[in-house]
């Protein structure tokens, strides 16, 4: 999108004389973009309305024509919500498109619209609207989400489950404090989506084709009617930046990734082996020849989502690899990668957030579970350390010794005789069976941001405060 030819009619239109046939029809094909720049129709429309105003408010125009030119663009606006557009490839681009449809309703007013702009700096306005609206969507569907994990972490503060390194179970934490971990790291993409538009709310438009222009355009006016904070401040780089879009990409494969690993988790505890978990039928599917089947489908599918979103920010880093300033063709490719990123990201995270809502959660395996593997022997180490004043490598050794020994028996920790553990170190009394429970585990973590269901409890409500 930017100052080249395109069709011989469209071409005879829009450079005059300079090209006496337009390209072939595989050149067409390649230099339009219609077929997908006009999803930034009503960014277009909006910068289209505050230029307009600000040429009238310069006296560049007419403020006759600026009316012409707003009532037009609106009609224009209209006919597109409608589906009565006729896009039309020959003109190449939104921008084109647009122009031309205004300039059959309201004439020769409409040729006074691009005064003072080019489609360079117009393109990457629409473009920076558009992700920044981007932005705004993803800053909303996370708060929703984080609610929705604040809702679980909340009702299951107290529920012990296992907590696993390697997949193995190690110590026991809570639900809620296992439902917190995604709170922060979902948090975290809150963040960066936030710093992403308060950086790319500068505005590009006024720039021109790369040097500015001549005309007496006031770049602060049409900055504020678009909400930006400001104009960019230099022109070459207003035209050529594509930073804003890179910065989405790169925050949406973040939140991508986090999103696949709670997926992943899903998809294991909704097992017949885990049952952790029970997803309601909304979230679920059934198997074509398998009855007996829930498939976890939704949460499958988003963790796939991290594929095309990554994909997506490759491609636009190898896009602007090398390009050099100001603006070349290659920047088309920079829009398609983003819609379909946008797009993807915005599904993941509506269908994680209603799944977390639907979501039950098994408080009976979860604790039952946190009870079997050893998921105390920590508890008993830091107790030998704590209570019988042996140095943490030897209690080491005798707890390793113990499980060795419950597990030859077929035992938990707990089952061991006080005569048994006594066998090993005669240091042991009695005392040590309070800190064997899962329980008395979890209440003991007590160390900020420890899994004990008071710490646990702290961080929902400031939480709260902070989506408050």
């Amino acid at each position: 999108m930017t100052d080249r030819p395109q069709t011989k009619d469209a071409a005879n239109s829009m450079w005059g004389g300079r090209f006496a046939a337009g390209p072939d029809a595989i050149m067409e094909a390649i230099n339009a973009s219609i077929g997908f720049d006009q999803r930034l129709y009503a960014q277009d429309i909006r910068g289209s309305r505050a230029h307009a105003a600000m040429l009238a408010a310069q006296g560049i125009i007419s403020d006759s024509d600026a009316d012409a030119i707003a009532k037009g663009l609106l009609t224009v606006l209209s006919e597109i919500e409608a589906g009565d557009f006729p896009f039309k490839t020959a003109l190449e681009d939104i921008h084109m498109n647009v122009e031309a449809r205004l300039k059959e309703i309201i004439g020769e007013p409409a040729g006074r619209l691009h005064t003072g702009r080019s489609r360079n700096d117009q393109v990457a306005t629409d473009f920076r609207l558009w992700v920044r609206d981007q932005c705004d969507a993803a800053i909303a569907g996370l708060q929703a989400l984080i609610g929705a994990a604040l809702g679980q972490a909340e009702s299951g503060a107290d529920w012990v489950m296992p907590g696993f390194t390697h997949l193995q179970t190690a110590q026991p934490v809570t639900w809620g404090h296992h439902m917190m971990a995604y709170v922060e790291m979902f948090g975290r993409d809150l963040s960066r989506f936030q710093d992403a538009r308060r950086r790319m709310n500068e505005s590009p438009l006024g720039a021109a084709a790369l040097a500015g222009t001549g005309y007496p355009i006031d770049r602060h006016a049409t900055a504020r009617a678009l909400d930006f904070d400001r104009p960019m401040a230099n022109s070459l780089d207003a035209v050529s930046d594509r930073d804003f879009a890179l910065e989405f990409l790169s925050a949406a494969s973040i939140c991508a990734v986090h999103l696949s690993r709670l997926a992943e988790e899903l998809v294991i505890w909704s097992s017949a082996q885990f049952r952790f978990v029970s997803m309601s039928d909304k979230w679920s599917t059934g198997s074509s020849i398998m009855p007996q089947k829930r498939n976890p489908d939704a949460a499958e599918l988003i963790r796939a989502k991290i594929g095309r979103i990554l994909g997506a920010t490759v491609a636009l880093f190898t896009v602007m690899k090398g390009l050099p300033l100001a603006y070349s063709k290659d920047m088309q490719e920079d829009k398609e990668q983003v819609f379909d990123a946008a797009d993807n990201l915005m599904l993941a995270l509506a269908a994680m957030g209603g799944m977390l809502s639907d979501l039950t959660a098994n408080r009976e395996n979860l604790q039952a579970a946190a009870s079997a593997g050893f998921s105390t022997a920590t508890d008993l180490a830091d107790w030998l350390v704590r209570e019988a004043g042996l140095p943490f490598r030897d209690a080491h050794h005798v707890t390793g010794t113990l499980v060795a020994m419950a597990e030859d028996r077929g035992c938990d920790l707990p089952d061991l005789t006080l005569a048994d553990m006594q066998s090993v170190n005669a240091a042991i009394t009695d005392d040590v069976f309070n800190v064997l429970g899962v329980h008395n585990s979890v209440a003991s973590r007590q160390s900020y941001g420890g899994t004990a269901p008071d710490q646990v409890r702290a961080q929902i409500a400031r939480w709260k405060e902070v989506l408050a």
